[in-house]
């Protein structure tokens, strides 16, 4: 029965095989073949691939189901022609901004690919710290979702008030944790498989040095900007990059607590330079093999793969309006702009602009738009526009320095309480009304608040980091226009 069941199987993945080469372009079947000889390199030879395993991380994103679709392929083609082929861990790590839509992507590229029954294939998810099996219909845990969102407000509050605010910094640190955790689980992996193009591995590597330094951990001096000392970098933050902040309360372990291997092996396989980059060449086979549902606009545009296009123009018209004194609506027309000037320099399908135009450029509409954005960060952050607001701010890091700063601008009935605040985050008693608005203010409870406190001066980005955000550039003929668009309207 077994060896019925087996050859059954084989010809299951054999169709698949031949339905993804169907799919795949002249370059992509290039790009395939130059993928089995890199395995096989890494692997120290094609004699020695059955006993490689290698790392996909599976995001939901485009580019990651593309990725995870190419290696399926190699492991499959591998298979028709060897006696073993490598074996796939795809692990996906759940952050309070991957919505049910991802989730689904994740399952439908899965199935597509017929990984889930599969011996060579360990399908895995990470929820608060804990490996479990891959399940698009488990939610993610209240206790991951509350744990995401108090390091999001922890590393964030960590930021000069005057430097622009990224969501994402606190991911930074629990992906840092994730890699390298996951890289060690059950007898580890050989290999993480990345597709980052160097721009993108600079990105990730400066963001998080960054976010560490706000988490009050000290690495070496920074070498290469690409992954080259990945694992290196991962070794120094270890397993608890939110230590600081929580102190001996601590957070939830990783676990099962004695299936981690104590030594890493992994190196990565960088592979950006064989993908084929034409999303109209990708798009049949993302949409009519893998069944993913994906946004143009936000695949091609969001700052981040958790933080959506709707979310960050959000937060630069509050920038605006509260930190910088001007309007909600010309924040937006900003970022705008920058979205504009993007979609050029990338030389991006013109209907992106006007997709953008109508998703933001209605200075009419303005009003609706922000309630569902906000409701949005509500539901997919758990966060407040209050809270949000106070996180632009940062009032209570580095002795409350900025606390006074925040009260007149946002909360000047408040300016009478500021001795009793600073009490409050001494461990002095007060009365429970101030220690209460604290916690309302800024989503945390007063114990994290105090711990902010304490950390001294808050970290600055160095221009060199900055510029590496990429800003837009205001002379763009065609983000002026949408400015002065804007402008005459409010």
């Amino acid at each position: 029965m077994s060896s019925i069941h087996d050859q059954a199987m084989n010809y299951v993945y054999q169709q698949v095989l031949q339905r993804l080469l169907g799919f795949f372009s002249r370059a992509e079947r290039t790009a395939l073949q130059l993928l089995i000889q890199r395995l096989g390199v890494a692997a120290g030879g094609m004699r020695h691939i059955g006993d490689f395993k290698v790392l996909a991380i599976q995001t939901g994103s485009r580019d990651s189901c593309y990725r995870l679709a190419l290696l399926r392929a190699a492991q499959l083609a591998i298979a028709t022609r060897s006696p073993a082929t490598f074996k796939l861990r795809i692990a996906s790590l759940r952050l309070n901004g991957v919505t049910p839509a991802t989730v689904d992507n994740m399952h439908r590229t899965h199935s597509a690919l017929f990984v889930y029954d599969d011996p060579r294939v360990e399908l895995l998810m990470v929820d608060d710290r804990e490996v479990l099996p891959f399940c698009h219909l488990t939610p993610m845990s209240d206790a991951g979702r509350e744990s995401n969102r108090l390091n999001l407000l922890l590393v964030g509050h960590r930021r000069a008030w005057d430097e622009p605010l990224d969501l994402w910094d606190g991911g930074y640190l629990a992906t840092a944790e994730f890699y390298g955790q996951i890289s060690r689980w059950e007898g580890g992996v050989d290999a993480l498989i990345s597709g980052d193009t160097p721009r993108q591995q600079k990105y990730f590597i400066e963001g998080l040095r960054r976010a560490a330094a706000r988490a009050g951990i000290t690495t070496s001096e920074p070498g290469a900007a690409d992954y080259e000392g990945l694992f290196t970098l991962l070794d120094e933050l270890g397993s608890d990059c939110f230590q600081a902040f929580y102190g001996e309360q601590g957070q939830a372990m990783w676990r099962p607590g004695d299936k981690f291997e104590m030594c890493r092996r992994t190196t990565c396989v960088d592979i950006h330079d064989i993908l084929v980059s034409n999303l109209e060449e990708r798009w049949p086979l993302m949409t009519e093999f893998l069944g993913c549902q994906v946004d143009e606009l936000e695949a091609q545009l969001r700052d981040s793969e958790h933080v959506s296009l709707a979310i960050s123009v959000h937060l630069h018209g509050l920038h605006a309006q509260y930190v910088q004194g001007r309007s909600y609506a010309l924040g937006v027309a900003e970022y705008l702009q920058r979205v504009l000037v993007m979609i050029r320099r990338k030389r991006l399908p013109e209907r992106l602009c006007q997709q953008a135009m109508a998703a933001f450029g209605s200075p009419v509409q303005l009003a609706e738009q922000r309630g569902r954005i906000a409701a949005q960060v509500q539901l997919n952050f758990g966060l407040s526009e209050a809270q949000l607001v106070c996180l632009l701010f940062s009032p209570f890091a580095n002795n409350a320095a900025g606390l006074e700063r925040f009260l007149r601008q946002c909360h000047p009935g408040m300016l009478v309480a500021m001795p009793d605040l600073h009490r409050a985050l001494q461990g002095e008693p007060v009365a429970e009304q101030i220690t209460q608005w604290m916690v309302d203010v800024s989503g945390l409870p007063l114990s994290l608040i105090a711990s902010l406190y304490r950390m001294g001066p808050v970290f600055r980005l160095a221009d060199a980091v900055q510029s590496t955000k990429g800003s837009g550039h205001a002379d763009d003929a065609a983000g002026a226009a949408v400015v002065d668009e804007w402008s005459a309207g409010h």
